[in-house]
């Protein structure tokens, strides 16, 4: 299940992934806050924490996962993914080299200064 963030600024699409993930937590979740999102500030700032793991994402997740980041291509301004895992974390780090905006990997007890980094604040840690 994919979850909103409460609590964040409002240049910030935020979400909790938890259990399993599928298509339709994107659509009815992610891709209308993120269309708001993206309608208001003309940019995207999304944050991610995974509260489960990759393998627990279904295929049609996966599509429109990938459909989300085609589709708001030319909006990314910064993507944070809030892990443990630091595979995850290091591929995110490694995402601005082949994708317009900045991605970072944090670690989940930095989830504050993930958050802080997508809504434009700058933090020391990377």
């Amino acid at each position: 299940m994919i979850t909103l963030i409460p609590d964040v600024p409002e240049n910030v699409a935020a979400f909790r992934a938890s259990g399993e993930i599928t298509k339709d937590d994107f659509e009815s979740v992610v891709m209308p806050h993120v269309k708001a999102k993206v309608n208001t500030f003309d940019e995207l700032n999304y944050l991610l924490l995974l509260d489960t793991d990759l393998d627990k994402f279904t295929v049609g997740a996966w599509m429109q996962d990938a459909f989300l980041g085609l589709k708001n291509l030319s909006k990314w301004n910064r993507a944070a993914i809030v892990t443990d895992k630091t595979a995850v974390q290091k591929f995110t780090d490694g995402f601005s080299a082949v994708a317009p905006g900045e991605f970072r990997g944090y670690s989940k007890d930095e989830l504050s200064q993930a958050i802080a980094w997508c809504a434009g604040g700058n933090t020391d840690n990377q």
